[in-house]
């Protein structure tokens, strides 16, 4: 295994550690992750909101300066993959179960169950319950995603750095980013990503158990899930050793293409007038609500600090946590496109497909529970999904449809993170060994597994809420360090606005003073 490096170890070390804590002391694992996570939550709610608006601000920045011409790449870079494929290639990544496990779970629950307004069980409530999925899920969560894919694609493909999260910070800590500080924080990153990954893997063996378990009484606990997770498993390496622009390529599209026949589905049998309704007040609502939702914090209000607690701030976690993988992953296939363009689609592309699929998938568990014909909110979050089919045509077809797709969103997710976790550990290279993939795949699902055998769905949170504070310290220094190395490019081109001084004096000669370049 030359390609291995010293991150490799240490961060192969911790992880290890961590899964056999969880096999061997699991009680002990989820009383200390739950008192972690108990007071980061308290502590540091304020610090998550105020970062993820500094993340907005900064990509809509970028998009609208002229600094957004500059291509990540050489300027005779032209792009890997078709912007079709590029764009399902960064969702399935980005996206994935999330969107399968909380796509009627989410919306139904602030309905019915918690309310992010204290609106429970109303017209208005139902609104409110849309307003705020789309918070999670939208342009607030993909500025995470696109400020770290934004950094280490310029660092990796306009500035020639390794593939490294430490690399990126090269212009803030100067030559400490090839020493210790630079290892310890890609050790950091590496710790991060598995944690994120192997929490969206215990989400999707839930929730294929889940479905199992309310269709056909098969029993829903650990041992049927780590079943799953074992097949799944077998089934992704296979995946992951066919490599990027086959197995995930192929795959991503797979993804987008079930992912679209279930939503017509849903969208044609269900009410399809009340959801385009639903879609288009919940968008205007979002949107008018955008800052006061972002830095809403209720400071005099216990009980919508604590729903605060557990969505948006464990939401904010969970997207920074998978924040290295994603970020590598998307710079890895974005090669080729202009800053302004990257900024575009990874922002607004994903938000809008994730609101029409809330939309429909949360309007129709909505329904459901108004109707009183099965009470959706009484179910385990996991089979939430399963028992709204129940009250639609060819319910059993589009229960099976929903369970394939998980598991190929689970593939696909998993696979990716073998794909990042080897880059990332094997000293930036872009097509890691097949060797360091399948080690990295057999920990991403056993460290799933010690998850879920210590806590279940708490632990799979308390862990990622804990994962993603140091990370989000780097984030910040990495966005530092891309505004420093941009704004010294910008000038080296000539482009950018001029201050005000200098544009006074260039008034009378415009065209002496012109001295813009193709960017």
């Amino acid at each position: 295994m030359k390609k291995a490096t010293l991150v490799f170890y240490v961060s192969l070390a911790i992880v290890a550690g961590l899964v056999l804590m969880g096999i061997a002391m699991p009680s002990s694992l989820e009383r200390i992750t739950s008192v972690a996570q108990s007071f980061i939550t308290n502590s540091f709610g304020w610090y998550y909101l105020v970062l993820i608006m500094v993340f907005v601000v900064a990509c809509v920045y970028l998009f609208i300066s002229p600094i957004g011409r500059i291509k990540l790449g050489k300027q005779d870079a032209k792009p890997e993959f078709s912007r079709p494929t590029w764009i399902a290639m960064l969702f399935s990544a980005g996206m994935g179960i999330g969107l399968i496990f909380y796509g009627a779970y989410e919306p139904l629950s602030h309905y019915a169950v918690s309310s992010p307004t204290g609106e429970l069980g109303t017209d208005q409530g139902a609104k409110d319950a849309l307003r705020y999925t789309f918070f999670h899920y939208g342009i607030h969560g993909w500025a995470i995603y696109g400020v770290i894919g934004l950094v280490l694609a310029y660092f990796t493909f306009r500035k020639g750095e390794l593939s490294l999260i430490s690399r990126t910070l090269r212009p803030i800590i100067g030559k400490h980013a090839d020493g210790l500080v630079g290892k310890i924080i890609d050790v950091v990153a590496v710790v991060s990503t598995v944690l994120g990954v192997a929490t969206s893997l215990g989400f999707g063996a839930m929730q294929i158990n889940g479905g199992l378990s309310y269709l056909f009484d098969v029993p829903s606990n650990f041992t049927i899930q780590a079943i799953i997770i074992f097949v799944v498993t077998v089934l992704f390496m296979i995946s992951a050793l066919t490599g990027l622009s086959k197995g995930i390529k192929i795959l991503s599209n797979v993804n987008m293409g079930l992912a679209a026949v279930l939503f017509l589905a849903v969208f044609l049998l269900g009410s399809s007038v009340f959801t385009l309704n639903l879609f288009t007040d919940s968008l205007g609502a979002y949107f008018q609500n955008f800052i006061n939702m972002g830095l809403r914090i209720a400071p005099l209000n216990e009980e919508i600090r604590g729903w605060i607690n557990d969505w948006t701030i464990f939401y904010w976690a969970w997207w920074i946590a998978w924040a290295p993988f994603v970020g590598v992953f998307i710079a890895r296939v974005s090669k080729g496109r202009t800053i302004r363009e990257f900024v575009f689609c990874v922002l607004v592309v994903p938000s809008i497909i994730a609101f029409l699929w809330f939309t429909n998938f949360g309007s129709a568990a909505i329904t459901t529970e108004m109707a009183g014909a099965i009470s959706l909110s009484s179910l385990a979050p996991e089979e939430t999904l399963f028992g709204m089919f129940e009250t639609f045509p060819f319910s059993m077809a589009l229960s099976i449809l929903a369970m394939i797709l998980i598991g190929t969103f689970f593939i696909t997710s998993a696979d990716s993170g073998t794909f990042v976790l080897g880059m990332m550990t094997a000293n930036g290279t872009l097509n890691p060994s097949n060797k360091i993939k399948v080690i990295w795949g057999v920990l991403l699902s056993l460290t799933s597994a010690a998850l879920l055998y210590s806590g279940g769905l708490q632990a799979l949170q308390n862990t990622m809420i804990i994962a993603a504070l140091p990370f989000s310290v780097i984030m910040i220094i990495m966005l530092a360090s891309l505004f420093k190395a941009l704004n010294k490019e910008a000038k080296e081109l000539g482009i950018g606005q001029l201050k005000m001084k200098e544009s006074k004096k260039s008034m009378p000669n415009r065209s002496e003073g012109k001295t813009s370049k193709a960017v």
